[in-house]
């Protein structure tokens, strides 16, 4: 098997700031990427941000800025922004959406799909999201409006453009889908996704006219039109990875990390249809041999895993009209990156849309973190070095049994929320051993019992730290220095809040 891992997340559009949903997507995949490098696995961790299409173009207008003047001056804060969320830096790459290169490769796949038959152009006119940067059907509208932009009016557009011939991709995608079953994490995102290309697949605009939106991608002979953002944008996927250079793709990261390796996207629930449905389908125009019907899917995607959505409180979408957003930025000043990464992890569900407010953030980080795990160490080391009970053989071998096999198969699965449970448990149980065995009251009487047990509560705490490296790796430092050097922590490793 393959020891090398690709990981990429969505792009955000560089248009706004980051939001709880994004610390959602970066935290997780942070964490996959974490574990596989721990594994030994050479990983590729992919992000970065989406810098074409109208709203840019219409941001970049009302700062009085050139559109590349607004996405340099952005992109510097996305950087500047994403540190918060204390991702691997040793592991992660940035990629851009208008870097010459990625400018490359998005027109020579473009060409590719030309080439091989897939693209066309016609007249045509459709209601258009520019919140989404997506066009819309009667049938997606709500009272006439985008459901998830209310308020914001449609785009009435009608030109020729270029299309994507998708409705041809309709048996394809569903011959990919059968030999691919664990294709779509969770498996019922899989049915939804299945489903839907099932009904029968539309074509869809890939251009716009560059009078009318002029930031954008040249379409490739056809200097009056730029590509449709969408398809631009999924392109990074591969030329991050320096795809189409020949050298990337005969020796370098694009053998390595995309043929040889499993590339594997994270993604937001309201981008299941572009990464598991078009993507893999433009993938598909671009590689597969037309000549040969048998060719499925040879350079798709390995994986491509779906979270839920973060609400507030009683399930309703965060809101800046309705007051109920929750900044990430306001928590990890609070309560520290591990404390957010924690959250994140253990009590939003892996898969399914979870509440996220102050109030539920403070009584779990209370009674896990300052309470739980934060006081379990300031306990045991203070009796450690105060009874200076030896720990030097500490760390040389695992005495929690199968504990680590069973997060590293949550894990594997993507069930993050699943694998810190695991570990809490042990958490607890490491925690109940010292309130029974009273080792600060068996010191006086039977010492060498005492001794003992503590050291096999360091031990556990330390493999505990070991599981917690790619959750928590902050905490994880701190508690293996702690042992390491017999110390007792100078300060809490989590305040309690009151």
């Amino acid at each position: 098997m393959s020891k090398n891992f690709y990981l990429t997340t969505t792009l955000p559009y560089v248009n706004a700031d980051l939001h709880m949903g994004h610390a959602l997507e970066f935290v997780r995949a942070d964490i996959i990427a974490r574990s596989k490098k721990a594994e030994g696995y050479d990983v590729f961790f992919n992000t970065g941000t989406d810098e074409h299409g109208m709203k840019i173009y219409e941001k970049a207008v009302a700062n009085g800025q050139t559109p590349q003047e607004f996405v340099d001056a952005s992109f510097a804060r996305f950087q500047d922004s994403v540190k918060i969320f204390g991702l691997d830096e040793s592991i992660l790459h940035y990629a851009r959406t208008t870097n010459s290169s990625h400018e490359k490769a998005a027109q020579e796949f473009w060409s590719r799909c030309d080439k091989n038959g897939y693209i066309y152009k016609k007249n045509y006119q459709t209601k258009y999201c520019v919140g989404c940067e997506e066009a819309k059907t009667d049938s997606e509208l709500v009272n006439g409006e985008c459901p998830v932009h209310p308020g914001r009016a449609l785009e009435i557009i009608e030109e020729e453009n270029y299309f994507f011939k998708y409705s041809v991709f309709t048996d394809k995608l569903t011959a990919f889908y059968t030999t691919r079953p664990d294709f779509v994490v969770p498996d019922f995102r899989f049915n939804e996704i299945k489903a839907f290309v099932a009904r029968g697949l539309e074509d869809f605009s890939i251009s716009r006219l560059k009078t009318k939106m002029p930031w954008g991608i040249p379409v490739p002979g056809d200097e009056n039109h730029v590509m449709y953002v969408w398809f631009d944008a999924l392109t990074n996927y591969i030329s991050t990875l320096g795809w189409p250079d020949a050298e990337s793709v005969a020796n370098g990261d694009f053998k390595k990390f995309w043929i040889e390796g499993t590339p594997t996207q994270y993604c937001g629930k309201d981008n299941l249809r572009f990464q598991s449905a078009m993507w893999q389908a433009m993938l598909m125009a671009a590689f597969d041999d037309p000549k040969n019907p048998n060719e499925i899917g040879k350079y798709c995607s390995h994986q491509i895993v779906i979270n839920g959505f973060i609400t507030a409180d009683g399930g309703v979408k965060m809101s800046k009209t309705l007051g109920n957003v929750v900044d990430p930025k306001d928590i990890v000043a609070e309560y520290g990156t591990d404390a957010l990464r924690f959250f994140l992890a253990k009590e939003i569900s892996s898969f399914e849309d979870s509440p996220f407010t102050p109030e539920r953030f403070k009584a779990s980080y209370n009674a896990h973190l300052a309470n739980g795990i934060g006081n379990l160490t300031s306990r045991l080391m203070n009796m450690v070095v105060s009874y200076d009970v030896d720990i030097s053989n500490v760390n040389k071998d695992n005495r929690i049994g199968n504990i680590h096999e069973a997060v590293a198969k949550e894990l594997e699965h993507f069930n993050i929320q699943n694998a810190l449970s695991d570990i809490w448990d042990i958490v607890t149980e490491i925690d109940e051993f010292i309130q029974r065995r009273e080792p600060f009251r068996l010191i006086k009487t039977d010492p060498e019992t005492a001794k003992k047990d503590l050291q096999k509560a360091t031990q556990q705490l330390f493999d505990i730290s070991e599981l917690l490296m790619p959750i928590m790796p902050t905490t994880s430092v701190a508690i293996q220095t702690l042992i390491k050097e017999k110390k007792k922590p100078e300060a809490p490793l989590f305040l309690r809040k009151e």
